[in-house]
């Protein structure tokens, strides 16, 4: 049982309007941007703060970004987010081998050795204590400008936010989200955890 129960996806307007970016990036609003809507300014900033991070201004595609929030989640323990990231990869064009292999990345010719300096970087970045160290932060200036740097950030920052509020919450996982974690994530420890 969550800490605070979802409103329905109507419940305010406004935000209803905002969430409908959700549905292209995974076909549902989810239950963290629900339960968020109790506080309707927390939920409109979330949105506004993830639609930036997630928007592509340089060369780091949405598929390469809903990876990085998929390592970032499942290194600090989120099923919850580690289950829509992966669904998002997934809608972004992620093939079924980049998906199911993500975590042989460092030995893997399905990513390219830009993607690992930055899947090294969500590793680092989600540890705690941190772990970013020079050898990182200069390989991420080998392949990634400073603006394509910010974007990687973000979405590494944006899902450690993600992770303590549906962790804490102990947010519902929606079918669309359950589906994705089973299909795509079965060969790992990936279960529904406490998001029933």
């Amino acid at each position: 049982m969550p800490l605070v129960t979802p409103l329905a996806a109507d419940a305010n307007e406004d935000i209803a309007q905002l969430a409908k970016f959700f549905n292209e990036t995974l076909g549902f609003c989810p239950n963290s941007v629900l339960t968020m809507q109790r506080r309707p300014a927390i939920a409109k900033a979330f949105i506004d703060l993830n639609m930036a991070v997630m928007e592509n201004k340089g060369r780091v595609t949405a598929e390469q970004k809903r990876l990085i929030g998929y390592i970032t989640s499942a290194n600090t323990g989120c099923r919850y987010c580690e289950a829509h990231t992966i669904l998002a990869a997934e809608r972004y064009g992620g093939s079924e081998q980049r998906l199911k292999n993500i975590w042989s990345f460092r030995e893997s010719d399905l990513y390219t050795d830009a993607e690992k300096a930055a899947f090294e970087l969500a590793l680092a970045a989600s540890s705690v204590p941190n772990a970013v160290n020079d050898a990182i932060t200069a390989k991420m200036h080998e392949y990634w400008d400073d603006g394509e740097i910010v974007e990687i950030l973000g979405v590494i920052s944006l899902f450690g936010y993600l992770n303590r509020w549906n962790d804490s919450m102990g947010t519902s996982m929606e079918p669309g989200a359950v589906d994705a974690g089973e299909r795509l994530l079965a060969s790992s420890s990936w279960s529904r955890g406490k998001h029933l």
